[in-house]
């Protein structure tokens, strides 16, 4: 069945408001088997919102609509989709008894503004709402189905579960499995990642394919719809591996699976430990690596070397090597990796050194440039990168390019 979604309220038109809402609605329909292929947004205005309920009901044969069942003026998302369906509002007695019980608990009197949420249109059926005031409603017509529950995230997910997915279950029976699986690869850019599986993209059909750019990484969704989650799962095997034979050395991890994720399990396999010095990145990616659970099995220690001062007084970088080729040089980088690698009598050593900007760069070292040094039993390597953006973005993007030449070198 085609599934539309239908998010209302102009704080989220206005930016205010981040619409998780539909995010988590669009995982769980079609983990349920159920295809969502329409999503819209539309303000508190009745005339918009009736234009927006009709041209889903005309492309998809359930509509889901989230937010506009408080009890004010503004909230009219049950009304206009009633008014739609030509289906009057009667007031609803359970609902009342639910809404007045609501405020006794706390000891409130109730506005009699309350009762509006208790206003029903005929004949449909009444989700009861455990988490707040607003009930929800689902409403049966000619062949399509309405259902409208309320804005608040942990008001609408109790909803959905509680009452929602029962009744698709019920009147639907099973739908299937469409499930998705994402690798996630790092160091080879959109168009080149195409070109190599450009024939598997132009010939899907079941497994879909499709290329995400994801703050500095390419992501490669594999969806797959079918009977059961065993046979989704071997039809996204299938096509996984073609794209394997093609891509691999770029994939580091599935899914949920990030940089410091991957290369914190990398070093746990392998009984490695790693230090760092970082100068232009101030920390990031120890940072991104101590988020991680567990990381002080393999974690021993980090130092900013941000100044001169630090990379001579506590790294023992020679003067004439500042001096001759810089702080922003291979030559930097690799005594920043060998001597905290020393220092901290760990397996591996990273040294980090560049011009984050916005200021600070020349001809011969513009702003953007990075080294990045690893040493460990594999002997050093030095890596030169050129990143683009704001300093924020230079720095997050040295901290992935960090975390994946310290997986390839673990590797």
């Amino acid at each position: 069945m085609i599934v539309e979604l239908i998010s209302t309220g102009t704080e989220i038109l206005l930016g205010q408001i981040l619409n998780k809402n539909a995010q988590y609605l669009a995982q769980r329909l079609n983990a349920l088997g159920f295809s969502v292929l329409f999503q819209s947004t539309v303000g508190d205005n009745r005339e918009r919102m009736t234009q927006v309920v009709n041209t889903a009901l005309g492309r998809a044969g359930l509509v889901i609509t989230t937010g506009g069942l408080g009890p004010t003026q503004g909230d009219i998302t049950k009304e206009v989709c009633a008014s739609v369906l030509g289906l009057p509002l009667v007031l609803d007695s359970h609902s009342v008894e639910r809404i007045e019980a609501f405020f006794a608990r706390r000891s409130l009197s109730m506005p009699q503004s309350n009762l509006r949420q208790a206003m029903m249109p005929q004949g449909a059926f009444v989700l009861d709402n455990e988490r707040g005031t607003a009930p929800g409603v689902i409403m049966e017509h000619m062949g399509k189905i309405i259902i409208d529950l309320p804005g608040p995230p942990h008001e609408m997910e109790w909803m959905f579960e509680n009452g929602v997915v029962p009744y698709l279950k019920n009147r639907f029976g099973e739908q299937g499995a469409i499930l998705s699986k994402v690798l996630r690869t790092f160091g080879i850019g959109e168009s080149a990642l195409e070109e190599k599986i450009m024939d598997l993209i132009r010939r899907q059909t079941n497994p879909t394919l499709a290329l995400l750019a994801r703050d500095g990484e390419i992501h490669v969704r594999i969806t797959a719809k079918a009977s059961s989650d065993v046979q989704a799962k071997e039809l996204i095997a299938g096509l996984e591996s073609q794209i394997r034979s093609r891509i691999n050395e770029f994939i580091y991890g599935c899914d949920d699976e990030n940089l410091e994720v991957v290369v914190g399990n990398l070093l746990t396999e392998t009984n490695q430990t790693l230090s760092l010095a970082e100068s232009c990145t101030g920390g990031l990616v120890t940072s991104r690596l101590t988020d991680i659970p567990g990381s002080s099995g393999y974690i021993v220690g980090s130092v900013v070397a941000y100044s001169n001062e630090v990379k001579q007084g506590f790294l023992d970088i020679p003067d004439s090597v500042l001096r001759d080729f810089g702080a922003v040089s291979p030559e930097t980088a690799l005594y920043m990796a060998k001597q905290i690698r020393s220092k901290f009598a760990s397996h591996i050593g990273i040294g980090i050194t560049g011009i984050a900007g916005p200021g600070g760069g020349t001809e011969q070292k513009p702003v953007g440039l990075v080294y990045i040094a690893v040493d460990g039993s594999k002997g050093p390597i030095v890596h030169r990168n050129i990143f683009t953006g704001s300093r924020m973005n230079i720095k997050q993007r040295t901290s992935h390019a960090a975390l994946d030449h310290l997986r390839r070198y673990v590797l």
